[in-house]
């Protein structure tokens, strides 16, 4: 019986596999083969209109116009020449000090005001915008997903066949993990050849682009964030540096070596004023205690203690990721209201509520069971006209050790009125020229940039320290901020 059983399932899962397999197959716009495909063209789309908001909410948009329209401009020019040029293309310039760019299903294509503060001329930006156009033109995420549901279907029937793959199931799925890493990589290095050829084709020497990836492993170096290329999604930048060279030589004498633009100076007096590194208004630590003087609000973090933050939420966790705690603005207009939505959202096991007072503000203080293995401490903060929820959780049979520190953390929720606390602004980017022949340092030294920021400073204008200057050079230098735009 138990034979017929699961005969009867490896027929229902070939019968789907080979329906999938005559009725899934599409031709890909770059390479021009027929690969096996499950996401359309308009579910893509609807991805994308999905993802938006999401990123929208996470990040928010950087108020820069003049940068907004140039990444519009030449993505748009960029986009037509691609190999989906129909794809209606979207570009957004995101709040974030992080450097990264990233393109999601549909054609949204993002750059954060920290990748645009590393480039250093239009053309280190126009191959990185040809590599994020690369993902989507080749449809590498539809690609990605199509083969994540397929192998997902061939775990499962492995999982029906196989009493000893149940047993190992976790190790698999780590297998599984580390095999799309690879397959991302190839998707990584498929982009690099079509943002050379990309930027290549609207005038861009590509070559530049190369370069960039030597900034991008000094920033990994100086925040010791290197990891094993077999572990990363990525391909190793150095790597990249010298591969990406070698196609922009390639596709350069292939339409003839032409003259391209760099455009240094250019690109770095439009990005003179740009907001660099996090941003105090969106909130920040110091001294273990939270700041958000654009919310006008403080409370306490527990010493040790790691603080993410982002405009949706602020995540604050010890280094060993045995607890959390989680802050945000909740759902709901009273805290009645938040409350039944908090405990709908998780389906939370309440075992005790109240109602009470956080330096005068009304309240209301829940314990509740996640679910068997973790438990949480929750207040809801009336203030200000919105409702703040904290929800510290940790595994149940550690709960009554982070209570405490849990209970500190909320209690101490209250007004921030401490000028002193609440002018506190970004640093900006300041392009300045060099007075005189000499090195870097020597510049920076004289434009008064601090001694233990120089490193930081030299990766920003993709320079070395000892690296010559001359006099009449634009060159990158930091200013502390006043708030104004």
């Amino acid at each position: 019986m138990k034979n017929r059983i699961l005969q009867q399932r490896f027929l229902a899962l070939g019968l789907l596999f080979v329906a999938m397999f005559i009725y899934s197959c599409a031709r890909n716009p770059v390479t021009g083969k027929r690969q096996f495909m499950l996401i359309s063209e308009s579910r893509e789309k609807a991805m994308g209109l999905a993802y938006d908001p999401q990123v929208m909410q996470e990040f928010g948009m950087y108020d820069n116009k003049e940068l907004q329209d140039f990444i519009n401009n030449y993505g748009k020019k960029m986009g037509v020449i691609s190999h989906r040029p129909k794809v209606d293309y979207k570009f957004r310039i995101l709040d974030s000090p992080v450097v990264n760019a990233f393109a999601v299903p549909g054609g949204y294509v993002y750059f954060t005001r920290g990748i645009m503060a590393h480039f250093n001329n239009e053309a280190e930006f126009a191959g990185v915008l040809g590599h994020e156009i690369g993902h989507i033109a080749a449809r590498h995420s539809a690609q990605q997903q199509s083969q994540q549901i397929l192998a997902q279907i061939g775990f499962i029937g492995a999982m029906l066949a196989s009493e000893k793959f149940r047993n190992y199931s976790d190790l698999a799925q780590t297998g599984l993990g580390l095999m799309f890493l690879k397959f991302s990589r190839n998707h990584e290095s498929e982009s690099d050849k079509l943002g050379v050829a990309y930027s290549t084709k609207i005038g861009y020497d590509a070559h530049e682009m190369a370069n960039f990836f030597q900034t991008i492993q000094r920033i990994q170096e100086q925040s010791g964030s290197n990891i094993p290329t077999f572990m990363s999604t990525h391909p190793d930048p150095g790597d990249r540096y010298t591969r990406v060279h070698q196609l922009a030589t390639k596709e350069q004498t292939k339409v003839g070596n032409p003259k391209l633009d760099v455009n240094r100076d250019k690109y770095l007096r439009m990005i003179d004023g740009l907001t660099y590194g996090e941003d105090p208004q969106q909130g920040y630590v110091e001294n273990n205690v939270f700041y958000h003087p654009q919310m006008k609000f403080q409370f306490p973090t527990p010493a040790g203690w790691q603080t993410a933050n982002s405009t949706a939420q602020v995540q604050i966790a010890p280094k060993d990721g045995k607890a959390a705690i989680i802050f945000t603005v909740a759902e709901g207009k009273t805290l009645a209201q938040a409350k039944q939505a908090a405990i709908s959202a998780d389906s939370l096991k309440v075992l005790d509520s109240k109602n009470i007072k956080v330096n005068g503000n009304d309240a209301i203080a829940l314990t509740a069971d996640l679910n068997k293995q973790v438990r949480l401490l929750m207040y809801l903060i009336e203030y200000n006209g919105l409702i703040y929820k904290f929800a510290g959780l940790s595994e149940t049979v550690n709960f009554s050790s982070y209570e405490s520190k849990f209970e500190t953390c909320f209690k101490g929720f209250k007004a921030l009125t401490d000028q002193s606390k609440i002018n506190v602004f970004a640093d900006k980017i300041k392009i300045v020229t060099v007075t005189k022949d000499g090195t870097l340092s020597d510049a920076l030294k004289a434009n008064n940039q601090k001694s233990d920021r120089l490193e930081e400073i030299a990766i920003l204008n993709g320079m070395q320290l000892k690296d010559k200057v001359q006099k009449g050079m634009l060159i990158k230098t930091l200013e502390k901020g006043d708030g104004k735009k």
